[in-house]
C-alpha cells in the first residue's frame, strides 16, 4: 500500500480555513508541477461511551476512541484507542452493530481529503516526501496564507505496526491529528476563560 502523509492545516490565530485558502493551496501545488488526480475521502468519528447508571464507575470501558473509514478500503472500519495504543480493523458492518448496541455514541464526524504517493515503506518515504513537503511549504510561504500545514508523525511501533505501510497506519495518523486538534481547541478555550 502506498504511504500517506496526512497533513493538517494550522490556521493563524484569529483565522479559519475557507475555500479561498484551499483553492490557493491547490494552485500552489500545481505551480510546483503537482497534479490533481482526484480526491480521497476519509471519515473520522469520535465516539464517547453511553454508560448506564450501574456502569458509571466502570474503568474497563475506553473513555473515548476514534472510528475511521477510508475510501480505498470501503469494506473495512478502523478503531483507534489512543489511551491503550490499540488499533482494530473490522468489517464496515461494525458501525451498524455499534448503533444497535448503543454502548457508544458518535460525538463528531469529520471528513478529510488527501492525496498519496506510491511508496510502501514508511522509513524510505521520509527523504522523498519530506523534501516535497519542504518545497511545498516554501511555495505556500510566498502566498502569505494565514496558516501552514503541520505533519504530525505518530510512533507507529507503539501501536504494534511495522515499517510496511497499511491502512492501519493511515488510521493512526488521523487519530493523531484529531488528538492535536482537540488539544489545540482546549488550550484556546482555556485562554479565553
Amino acid at each position: 500500500m502506498p504511504i500517506k502523509w496526512v497533513l493538517h492545516w494550522q490556521p493563524n490565530a484569529g483565522t479559519t480555513v475557507n475555500t479561498q485558502i484551499l483553492t490557493e493551496v491547490s494552485q500552489c501545488v500545481e505551480s510546483i508541477n503537482g497534479v490533481k488526480e482526484g480526491r480521497w475521502k476519509a471519515t473520522l468519528s469520535f465516539y464517547k461511551p453511553m454508560l448506564r447508571v450501574e456502569q458509571a464507575n466502570a474503568l474497563e470501558f475506553p473513555r473515548d476512541f476514534l472510528g475511521i473509514s477510508l475510501q480505498e478500503q470501503p469494506s473495512k472500519y478502523y478503531f483507534v484507542i489512543r489511551g491503550q495504543r490499540l488499533i482494530l480493523e473490522a468489517e464496515s458492518s461494525i458501525q451498524t452493530i455499534m448503533e444497535k448496541l448503543q454502548s457508544y455514541k458518535t460525538r463528531v464526524a469529520l471528513n478529510f481529503e488527501m492525496e498519496y504517493l506510491p511508496i510502501s515503506s514508511w522509513e524510505k518515504s521520509h527523504q522523498i516526501v519530506g523534501e516535497f513537503f519542504d518545497i511545498w511549504q516554501e511555495a505556500l510561504a510566498k502566498r502569505s496564507l494565514p496558516g501552514h500545514f503541520v505533519h504530525i508523525e505518530p510512533i507507529f511501533s507503539e501501536f504494534g505496526l511495522s515499517d510496511q505501510y497499511t491502512s492501519q497506519h493511515t488510521a493512526v495518523q488521523y487519530a493523531s491529528i484529531m488528538a492535536q486538534m482537540i488539544a489545540t481547541a482546549q488550550s484556546a478555550q482555556a485562554v479565553r476563560n
